[in-house]
């Protein structure tokens, strides 16, 4: 691969990846802006490993009180505030891991064209721009009980409708349901761990049987330059929204979702 190739895609995933701007609006762009061949699946892993990488180093204190708090309760331990926010995020990934399993084929045949994804960048994005001016509590992720959990987790299944985007479905939920703006960023950056590792795993499972070389040093640039986007854009992103809100990236969207149906279907 081409470093430019590298340098380019690994940053247009670890940005897009947490910012509520949909990844697969953007990635849709790369193979038509470019002539480059398609990057291959053992890259995309790369690029996810490091995207997870950059989160749980970012929130690395958070993930090690969550693990301590969970070891204390299987151990007949009382269950204190960090161990209840690990078995939210438990909870709140199942919804999107069974319906994905059950949907991917049919969503993959019939709802990959630009106009679903601009549609969706535009919907979604209007929706967010409602929850965040109107809807917005001052709860925190520690807060949070069943109803909450269980909305923000049924939401994230409608990221897998091309344009979404999970973490702004995930943010817009939580907005909706009265959490804070940096509650939201937070617990949806948090629930994008085990997504992230699901669906790093199920690509490194179907790479593990292609008998192909790898190219190394291209994987591993991939990673660490996906990694350092994805951490700039993870602590960016969490002091803009305490300043300026959502509505930067819900203007981007509809403007964005407004030249996709325009460049492909005018």
């Amino acid at each position: 691969m081409e470093w430019l190739q590298i340098v380019v895609l690994a940053a247009v995933q670890g940005l897009t990846e947490f910012l509520p701007v949909s990844s697969s609006a953007h990635l849709i762009l790369v193979p038509v802006l470019t002539n480059w061949e398609d990057q291959g699946l053992a890259f995309d892993v790369a690029l996810h490993v490091g995207s997870l990488a950059a989160v749980m180093i970012y929130f690395r204190k958070e993930i090690l009180q969550i693990a301590d708090s969970s070891f204390k309760v299987m151990k007949g331990g009382e269950i204190d505030k960090d161990a209840r926010l690990g078995f939210w995020i438990v909870v709140a990934t199942l919804p999107v891991c069974i319906i994905g399993f059950l949907l991917q084929d049919a969503i993959s045949l019939y709802m990959r064209s630009t106009l679903i994804i601009g549609i969706s960048l535009i919907g979604f994005g209007l929706l967010l721009g409602y929850a965040d001016y109107a809807r917005r509590g001052t709860q925190t992720e520690y807060q949070i009980g069943w109803k909450e959990v269980l909305i923000i987790g049924f939401s994230q299944a409608l990221a897998l409708i091309p344009g979404t985007s999970r973490s702004g479905i995930s943010m817009t939920a939580a907005l909706l349901v009265g959490m804070s703006r940096e509650a939201a960023a937070r617990f949806s950056f948090l629930l994008s761990i085990p997504v992230i590792m699901l669906a790093g795993g199920l690509e490194a499972i179907k790479l593990l049987r292609q008998p192909q070389a790898i190219d190394w040093l291209s994987l591993s640039a991939g990673t660490l330059l996906s990694g350092v986007a994805a951490y700039l854009c993870i602590h960016y992103f969490l002091v803009v929204i305490k300043k300026m809100g959502m509505q930067p990236f819900v203007i981007y969207r509809v403007l964005f979702g407004a030249w996709l149906i325009w460049f492909f279907h005018f």
